[in-house]
């Protein structure tokens, strides 16, 4: 095999390489850098190029005197908030690529909504709203914690809704039929606090992926908002949109 002529060639091997270890079993070792070298016609710094990005991806692992073998990436954490999507919540986008999903409601009250969450919301400060902050997990291993807000005169029953199990969207469309037609999704950076890092089993003061999110209806009228602080590690934000042309 030969590698593809069209771009860097560094890319079209990674790429070969990317399908290649995706069908091998996780702990499988790479062939010697030689021999992938003939393989794919290419010098040994192009390869190792290619080689890198996959490291990157969480595809393959490196260990000094062992070689290069086959690793799994990070867990995925989709939000697939889109205008050609349905709007999912992540449980049951996480279910669908058959992860064991785990959640533990740490709380869930009615308070009044500080300045942020109003001016997401399109409240007044102080309004009530259903304040739920769950912990996930998957096939065992926390996750991420998330905080959801929702209007209490909208959707009163959030506040006693059991949502140890299940999708918060799925409640608000079945309870309430609710139009959950667009998403404004905002991808930052932050530290774990100490009673964060206790939850997620990671250090304090550990970096975090933070996800915001702001779910409209059709009008444009805001019904819920969501922040996800997410551990890094072992988590990854996949965006998926399409272009129209309008």
């Amino acid at each position: 095999m030969t590698a593809a002529t069209a771009g860097p060639k560094y890319l079209s091997v990674r790429e070969h390489l990317r399908r290649r270890v995706g069908a091998m079993p996780e702990g499988a070792l790479l062939p010697p850098e030689p021999a992938l070298c003939a393989e794919y016609g290419v010098s040994r710094i192009t390869l190792r190029r290619a080689v890198d990005g996959l490291v990157a991806d969480g595809h393959l692992v490196r260990e000094q005197g062992r070689g290069t073998y086959v690793t799994r990436p990070a867990i995925r954490h989709e939000y697939r908030e889109s205008f050609v999507h349905r709007i999912a919540g992540w449980s049951s986008v996480m279910a669908e690529q058959g992860a064991q999903v785990g959640t533990a409601v740490l709380q869930q009250r009615v308070v009044p909504a500080t300045a942020a969450v109003a001016a997401e919301l399109s409240l007044e400060v102080a309004t009530d709203v259903v304040e739920l902050e769950r912990l996930r997990s998957v096939d065992g291993a926390p996750n991420h914690v998330a905080h959801s807000f929702l209007p209490a005169a909208l959707y009163p029953r959030a506040a006693e809704e059991d949502f140890s199990a299940g999708s918060l969207y799925d409640f608000l469309r079945r309870e309430y039929g609710a139009d959950l037609a667009h998403a404004r999704i905002v991808v930052d950076v932050g530290t774990a606090a100490a009673d964060e890092a206790d939850l997620l089993r990671i250090a304090a003061g550990s970096p975090l992926l933070v996800v915001r999110t702001t779910v409209r209806d059709s009008a444009g009228h805001p019904l819920v908002h969501s922040f996800s602080r997410l551990r890094p590690d072992v988590s990854q934000v996949e965006f998926e949109v399409s272009v129209t042309g309008r």
